[in-house]
């Protein structure tokens, strides 16, 4: 007999592992079944044809408004009460259950959460720079590398951004030209300075390469991964820290981790409902989830002296950064526009083009992106 509702998560053991053991051991039976996609189709796969195919989706908060545009997810707030909204938007880190909030709809609980954070290398047994300053004086010294592949080019101007007192994407222009400016000074001196191979990894190709004993000694943004905090058969352990600050003071870094929404073609009985219940619940955030491979939501599991002992004091040491990750645009076409500004910020850096003329071609795309929206921007 197959299984009565199919899901749709990410191929890496934090986006399948915890779901996978969940399905078996704890669903009813053929209650559901996941399948799993790359990591990149996760990041941009047109999510109308995801929900038309899939009951449930594991997928990012910026693909909401393009959700909302097309009617395509089930707002979780016509099947769940509020006061199981209220619970457990009180009890995730940071921003992650209001990043799934558009328009006075919820559409998506928060199973994961991850945002930017500095990761050391093996070799690298010094105290993690503080601030951007101090990393730029580092990448003198060691290996320093810049998450730039697939949307994390923009990711990373983004967190600069803000580390520099900007607030992007609140209004026509994508960034103050001052602070935008800045931020696009930065990128391309470490740029220049990282190792080669490293440009074309996404954030799990560089924690690999590090935990493998590659050429990298720090990076300064990369989304953290709690499976790369430990040691396992040839793979050493990484050290995760805060992103460094600016001369704000604040630890600019983007939101990302993961949200369990519900497609308009599922039907969703009560059982599937009390299992999504339960991986939002103490037991599944506290303990299943972490135990297996998974990166919980729950402050309570951010904060527990078991799951951090077990994780080489990933959460501890990132707390600070993740609860005040900055939650994205995410309007209609904002996809698109992510991967079109990534590839012009990452073509900008290899032709060596000026900070300024980087900033006119990323407000065209932003100006562009806005004006094409299929409903509200904010």
């Amino acid at each position: 007999m197959s299984a009565r509702h199919l899901g749709l998560t990410w191929d890496h053991p934090r986006g399948f592992e915890a779901l996978a053991a969940a399905e078996r051991e704890i669903a009813p039976l053929d209650l559901l079944h996941w399948e799993r996609q790359p990591l990149e189709g996760f990041e941009s796969h047109p999510i109308g044809d995801l929900a038309a195919r899939y009951d449930l989706l594991v997928l990012d908060h910026p693909h909401i408004g393009e959700a909302a545009a097309l009617d395509c997810l089930l707002p979780l707030n016509e099947v769940f009460t509020m006061e199981e909204l209220a619970r457990w938007s009180e009890q995730t880190i940071g921003a992650a259950m209001a990043s799934y909030f558009w328009q006075g709809q919820q559409f998506a609980l928060p199973l994961d959460v991850a945002t930017q954070v500095a990761v050391c290398g093996p070799s690298f047994t010094g105290e993690p720079p503080d601030d951007w300053e101090a990393v730029l004086r580092l990448s003198e010294a060691v290996p320093v590398a810049l998450t730039v592949a697939g949307p994390h080019a923009l990711m990373t101007f983004f967190s600069l951004v803000l580390s520099f007192g900007g607030e992007p994407g609140t209004g026509e222009e994508l960034a103050d030209p001052s602070v935008g400016r800045e931020a696009l000074d930065i990128m391309p001196r470490l740029h220049a300075r990282a190792p080669g191979f490293t440009r074309t990894l996404n954030p799990i190709g560089l924690l690999v390469a590090m935990a493998a004993g590659q050429a990298i000694a720090y990076v300064p943004l990369v989304y953290g991964y709690v499976n790369y905090a430990t040691a396992a058969p040839g793979r050493q352990a990484l050290r995760f820290a805060e992103a460094p600050r600016g001369p704000s003071g604040r630890r600019g870094s983007v939101l990302g981790g993961t949200g369990i929404a519900l497609s308009r073609r599922a039907l969703p009985d009560e059982a599937l409902l009390d299992h999504l219940r339960w991986l939002m619940g103490s037991d599944a955030q506290a303990g299943f989830i972490p135990a297996h491979a998974g990166q919980p939501s729950a402050r309570q599991a951010w904060h527990s002296e078991a799951v951090n002992a077990a994780a080489g004091q990933f959460y501890r040491s990132t707390i600070e950064t993740t609860e005040a990750a900055w939650v994205r645009p995410r309007f209609d076409g904002y996809i698109a526009f992510q991967t079109a500004a990534s590839a012009a910020i990452r073509e900008g850096l290899v032709a060596g083009t000026a900070p300024a003329a980087i900033l006119i071609t990323l407000n065209a795309l932003w100006d562009r992106a806005r004006k094409a929206a299929r409903g509200p921007l904010l």
